[in-house]
């Protein structure tokens, strides 16, 4: 029964045991399967965040495509309304120019023959009268019926028939203006009325000249006004084209930059599912492992109390008592001499756990070692079974403080990886982000210095052209001159040597034969003696005919060169100019990147840091100093297993302790 009752108590204590480990086991896997579950969300929340930000930039790159495309065809249609409304301008000035010029001349024609007719008061002769009025009857802009009031004014030598009187539009003088006058005279001064008629025309004119000196003053001002506009709205869209083309591509880029990290994103929900379900799968054979064992170990204690249960039954203890009670008296003897002196076996439990305490390096198994010695029996086994008690409870409380600190120390190791990560990765950006600050400033730098260098190489091109150009002229005119000239001389010399040819030959006749030896060839002139002159003529016209033609070759391609050099540096000057708004714009990006990822890693870095002091005050009690967590358990089992073998000793057991 002691022998089943130490198995009892040695099951117990080893399904208790087996218990505390499958807990701390199961609440790792709790932990993992949690902690991978809420980083699939994580996971899952990102990818989804990342679809929504790379769709959002799809939206954005087409709204600022479309964008772009409407700014370019209104750039295009403003640019088609400047030309439009400067030529209305055109026509409204000429238009203006011409009409004040007759209203000028009106008024200058009115003028004068108010003048002539205020201060020639007298008779005077009527061509003089007629003649003052001839600019006017020349105007276009004298109503017609002034125009026949004027001549009938002039033409009447009678006073006016009550017929005529009612012809004679509302402007016409007064009826006194018709009276008849002398043959030698047209006119007697009595033209008040007449007078009155040109001053109220030259009120009129007056008055419409200023009216259209305004109108083509307001003219003017609105088309200036609708020119700037037209003007800044072609500015202002080239200017959203710009940068919206900036935003555009930045949004291109941080749709690249999104869709690499759903990649990653994606890749590392796998691979957190796959562990998920791996962990999931682990634990779940490991459960059922476990409640196997669990049932197996409480069925065998049954069987063992059973057991107990039987041999304590009086069917069993009874016949003892009634058929061995010599054995019973005795072993009631020997337990009351154990407990008033020292056993045998204590020397031998004594002698064993202290070899053990050697093997084992225990100082508890010493210390018993010398316990069991000294103290008297009864004593030494309590004490043994206390100490046996104390060490499996210490068992289960570290067990369970170790499943504590491995979870501690796992999530704080995640913790300071994912954070160490990040600050790493903040750091690696900021190193970039101001390399790339400091790229783009030099870049800016050098552009500016090419630009420099540029608008000099152009002014330099444009005086080399101008020097040139007048070269190739002064060379083209010289040519044509020396070719007039060579032309001249061959023309001339042309003449004559056909003309002395024909001469020779007319004249030459076959000689006597008793004549002197005379010629025996017509004379040809001295061309083949003298080289033929004219060839040598028609060489030097070839030769300045030639560069004539290599010059004005010369000319055209240097004028052609310097035409593609101009344009293709202010193309080159209006990239580098857009170069460096583009590169401005993207270091003032780039700055304000730099900063947030500054602040970002100082934030980091305080969570880092904040890890890091939680790991150390983790350490004391967590973390191993000179013996490993399985080192202490494999210790304390021997100390059990030691203490049981004794106290199987003091129960008079059979054990072997050599």
């Amino acid at each position: 029964m002691q022998l089943m009752g130490d198995m009892v108590v040695k099951g117990v204590a080893a399904k208790n045991q087996e218990a505390v480990h499958f807990a701390a086991f199961n609440k790792w896997c709790g932990d993992q399967i949690r902690i991978k579950g809420n980083e699939i969300v994580a996971g899952t929340t990102q990818i989804e965040q990342l679809n929504a930000d790379i769709e959002q930039c799809d939206v954005d790159i087409r709204s600022l495509t479309s964008r772009i495309n409407e700014l370019d065809e209104d750039v295009g249609r403003w640019k088609k309304d400047q030309v439009s409304v400067q030529d209305i301008r055109e026509k409204e000035a000429v238009d203006f120019k011409a009409t004040v010029a007759d209203y000028s001349e009106t008024l200058s024609a009115l003028a004068s023959a108010i003048d002539i007719l205020k201060k020639q008061d007298y008779d005077r002769a009527q061509a003089s009268l007629v003649q003052s009025f001839v600019q006017l009857r020349q105007s276009s802009l004298i109503p017609v019926s002034t125009k026949n009031a004027l001549a009938a004014f002039l033409q009447e030598s009678a006073p006016l028939s009550p017929d005529a009187m009612d012809r004679v539009p509302d402007v016409m003088p007064d009826a006194q203006l018709g009276y008849s006058a002398p043959e030698a005279y047209g006119y007697s001064f009595q033209s008040g009325g007449v007078v009155d008629m040109l001053i109220k025309l030259q009120d009129k004119f007056r008055t419409k000249k200023s009216e259209l000196e305004v109108e083509e003053v307001n003219a003017k001002h609105a088309y200036e006004q609708v020119t700037q506009s037209l003007v800044d709205n072609v500015e202002n869209a080239n200017h959203e084209i710009n940068k919206k083309s900036v935003l555009r591509a930045d949004t291109q880029e941080s749709k690249s930059g999104a869709q690499g990290d759903l990649s990653a994103a994606t890749l590392e929900r796998q691979q957190d599912e796959t562990y998920k379900a791996d962990t999931e799968a682990l634990c779940a054979q490991k459960t059922s492992d476990f409640n196997s064992r669990q049932k197996l170990r409480a069925d065998e204690l049954t069987a063992i109390r059973k057991a107990i249960e039987i041999i304590g039954h009086k069917t069993v203890a009874g016949a003892g008592k009634e058929y061995l009670p010599s054995f019973i008296q005795g072993k009631h003897a020997f337990a009351q001499l154990r407990s008033n002196q020292q056993s045998p076996l204590q020397s031998r439990i004594a002698d064993f756990l202290a070899d053990r305490a050697r093997l084992t390096g225990s100082a508890l198994l010493s210390q018993v070692s010398v316990r069991v010695a000294s103290d008297p029996f009864t004593k030494v086994k309590k004490m043994i079974k206390d100490l046996i008690s104390k060490l499996m409870e210490e068992s289960t409380s570290e067990a369970e403080h170790k499943g504590w600190c491995d979870t501690e120390l796992s999530t704080n190791k995640l913790t300071r990886e994912k954070k160490t990560e990040e600050v790493n990765t903040l750091n690696s950006e900021i190193e970039d982000l101001t390399a790339t600050i400091a790229q783009l400033s030099q870049d800016i730098s050098d552009l500016n210095a090419a630009l420099k260098a540029l608008a000099e190489a152009k002014v330099e091109a444009t005086d080399e052209r101008v020097s040139s150009k007048a070269d190739n002229e002064k060379a083209i005119a010289d040519a044509k001159a020396a070719q007039i000239a060579v032309e001249e001389a061959m023309a001339v010399l042309k003449n004559f040597y056909a003309k002395s040819a024909q001469a020779t030959a007319f004249a030459q006749q076959t000689p006597a034969e008793d004549a002197p030896q005379t010629f025996t060839k017509p004379y040809t002139g001295l061309l083949p003696e003298g080289g033929n002159v004219i060839d040598i003529l028609e060489v030097i016209f070839s030769d300045f005919s030639r560069l004539e033609s290599d010059t004005f070759t010369q000319e055209s391609m240097e004028a052609e060169e310097h035409k593609t050099f101009m344009f293709e540096s202010e193309k080159d000057e209006a990239l580098k100019q857009n170069d460096v708004k583009h590169k401005t714009a993207k270091t003032t990006s780039k700055q304000s990147a730099l900063g947030s990822a500054e602040e970002e890693l100082k934030l980091t870095q305080e969570a880092l840091d904040k890890a890091v002091t939680y790991y150390e005050k983790l350490k004391p009690t967590c973390v191993d100093s000179g013996i490993t967590y399985e080192e202490r358990v494999k210790r304390r089992e021997a100390e059990i297993q030691s203490l049981e073998e004794g106290l199987k000793i003091l129960s008079g057991t059979d054990v072997d302790v050599a």
